[in-house]
């Protein structure tokens, strides 16, 4: 789902204020504006359409289609039923947007160690959102599923995730400096995840498995330029050609400057309760197990930290020599980074 969501977020982002009146000529303003974006091929191909839908727009999106499209000798094959937005302005100049993501996708690929495959199954996943189109975010918004399954096979290694009702969150406020202020979390129950190693060239084979009855993710963003990252997206897709490219220098220099510094700070958190780690080396586990990510923007000197914290830790004692088992720690707590960073 990380890898599906982020292309519903541009899309959503890209949605420009239209009269409040839903008919045939606000879809094709939509799909022009929606063009600046992705191109005018995304819509000619069928990758992209717009329609009315009752008293909203439906935005769908055909990632077979764009398969489709490319040449005869594609690297890969995917099957997922077209994925759709509804979108639906309000009085107010802001939008409601609703999606309904139940789907179950399939991706083959052949790549150099041979051939790759991934499948996913969302039951009962739907979401909601208000969009600003100012702030080019949403202002807030929910989502939530009843699980997930997730296959993926290589050919030295194979997982298979499972997951339980989730939900998650989301939240974006004008930020005093430029740019918007967000919020995000989200929340999964009954998390397990298995992982099978086979490589004869190294030796490696064994299976590992991961579980949590709740994994939490937080997220926070200070100061994120959402409209001026849309602008670089609208101008590397207008300038595809390279002469074009090289003649609008001067404007792309301009773009990037009003872009920076991305955002000023972004951090997020992983939180795993009664996280356990099943190996062939026995049982490793934390009452409560967290992973923390902190990184300023572009900047002369910014700063970038990590934390690792793990609490009610214990550790095969097997695989210990016995004299080491008192010295063992319950509790971890470590932090580190970088400050001054150009």
């Amino acid at each position: 789902m990380k890898r599906v969501l982020p292309l519903v977020f541009i899309l959503a982002f890209s949605a420009p204020a239209v009269a409040q009146t839903v008919d045939s000529q606000g879809a094709k303003q939509l799909s022009d504006n929606l063009a600046r974006y992705f191109g005018k091929q995304a819509f000619e191909k069928g990758v992209l359409k717009v329609s009315v839908e009752g008293d909203a727009y439906k935005i769908a999106v055909d990632v077979k289609a764009l398969v489709s499209a490319l040449p005869e000798q594609k690297p890969f094959k995917i099957d997922l039923a077209p994925y759709a937005l509804m979108v639906k302005p309000r009085s107010d100049g802001f939008w409601d947007v609703t999606s309904d993501f139940s789907h179950t996708m399939s991706f083959e690929f052949n790549g150099p160690e041979g051939p790759q495959s991934m499948q996913v199954s969302v039951k009962d996943g739907k979401g909601s959102a208000v969009y600003d189109p100012n702030l080019a975010a949403f202002t807030s918004g929910a989502s939530s599923m009843a699980g997930m399954t997730m296959t993926s096979r290589e050919a030295k290694q194979q997982a298979d995730v499972t997951a339980g009702a989730g939900t998650a969150t989301i939240a974006a406020t004008k930020s005093a400096n430029g740019g918007v202020d967000f919020k995000a979390t989200q929340k999964v129950s009954s998390f397990v995840e298995t992982i099978k190693m086979d490589d004869p060239n190294s030796g490696m084979n064994f299976p590992v498995t991961l579980k949590t009855p709740e994994l939490s993710v937080d997220a926070n963003g200070k100061g994120v330029r959402t409209k001026p990252l849309l602008d670089l997206l609208a101008f590397a897709v207008a300038n595809e050609d390279e002469a074009k490219l090289k003649a609008n220098q001067a404007e792309l220099k301009s773009l990037l400057l009003a872009a920076l510094p991305v955002w000023e700070r972004i951090d997020g958190n992983y939180s795993f309760k009664d996280f356990e780690v099943e190996s062939p080396v026995g049982k490793f586990a934390a009452k409560q197990f967290s992973t923390a990510f902190a990184m300023d923007g572009i900047s002369p000197n910014g700063r970038v930290d990590y934390a690792i914290k793990a609490s009610g830790l214990t550790i095969p004692q097997q695989a210990l020599p016995a004299w080491s088992v008192a010295l063992l720690p319950t509790d971890i707590d470590l932090n580190f980074g970088g400050a001054n960073i150009d």
